[in-house]
């Protein structure tokens, strides 16, 4: 199994068969998750490190269990109450974080590139855990893994992703990896929550969602992410739903074997239907939440591989 980095910071980075071998692990592990007894010992004696700047349910539940899974020291740190609250810098944090000697650090930070600063920064192998509005890594995995599992395949599928794009790292990092992986994406908003130029990443555009999901394969709604706005993006949170709001009539343009997804927190009522959240039938949303645990603990696991063999080869060398 082929997967050389030292850190995910991003999907940018990431080849297609970096990308496989992920899914491809984490679908062992959805197996494993799946037993009576849950737990395998790659992260046996090595410590983790969680540090959330934003606030997660989600993502920092899933880091946890995945790391406990797997038989890491799992650390939570309270970034509110943290040294950061009183002036220390991020560098200096790296520095303190450094002489506990961690091995695998995750992160959430509300700022872009943060994270990646922190990578450079200390001497243990770093998971991006969404940063500002740059990326979600993670997130696209467990996404690409769904989508797989659903549909037999990862490439050549019609997805749609729509609602708040611009404010979106979990839209930037999936249209990433969907077109690394030869998909054809087409994005659906309001043109007040488009970023500008959006057509240089090679997609499709569309402000009508009837017109947008015609013939789709997967449509990826987003959460309207109102702490990012610091204006007046959309009339209401009525007259949204009216427009661009996943109900059965909007669905119905699809293809009839689509499925529906959304990252969570959901918005009923504002983004999407809550019948159209609780249909077995085409929501796949709860299966994105089974696949995050299995997608972390292979991408861990993979890290904690690299890591081991780089401490061994600077062993070798004293």
């Amino acid at each position: 199994m082929t997967f050389s980095h030292s850190h995910l910071l991003g999907i940018e980075p990431l080849a297609p068969a970096d990308i496989t071998a992920i899914l491809d692990l984490a679908d062992d592990y959805v197996a494993l998750n799946r037993r009576d007894v849950k737990h395998g010992d790659a992260l046996d004696g090595l410590t983790q490190i969680n540090m959330f700047f934003e606030n997660s349910t989600r993502t920092q539940a899933s880091f946890e269990l995945a790391g406990k899974r797997l038989g890491a020291d799992v650390m939570n740190m309270a970034m509110q109450a943290s040294s950061i609250k009183k002036g220390e810098t991020l560098i200096d944090t790296a520095m303190t974080l450094n002489a506990m000697h961690p091995d695998l650090l995750v992160v959430r930070h509300p700022h872009s590139g943060a994270v990646d600063l922190l990578a450079q920064k200390v001497r243990c192998a770093v998971l991006n855990a969404g940063d500002g509005r740059h990326e979600h890594p993670t997130q696209a995995l467990l996404d690409a893994l769904t989508i797989r599992r659903a549909k037999g395949r990862l490439h050549r599928l019609n997805v749609a992703i729509c609602g708040d794009i611009a404010h979106s790292r979990v839209a930037r990092s999936n249209l990433l990896l969907l077109g690394k992986m030869e998909n054809r994406v087409r994005l659906i908003g309001p043109p007040t929550l488009m970023p500008a130029q959006i057509r240089e990443f090679g997609v499709e555009v569309y402000d009508d969602m009837r017109e947008g999901l015609k013939d789709v394969d997967v449509v990826m709604m987003l959460r309207l992410q109102k702490e990012r706005m610091d204006g007046g993006f959309i009339p209401s949170e009525r007259e949204y739903y009216h427009r661009y709001g996943l109900d059965g009539e909007k669905l119905a343009y699809a293809r009839e074997d689509a499925i529906v997804m959304h990252p969570g927190p959901m918005n009923r009522g504002v983004e999407i239907d809550g019948e159209i959240a609780d249909d077995i039938n085409r929501s796949v949303i709860q299966d994105q939440v089974e696949m995050g645990v299995a997608v972390r603990m292979a991408a861990m696991d993979l890290l904690a591989r690299n890591l081991r063999a780089r401490r061994a080869e600077a062993g070798a060398a004293i």
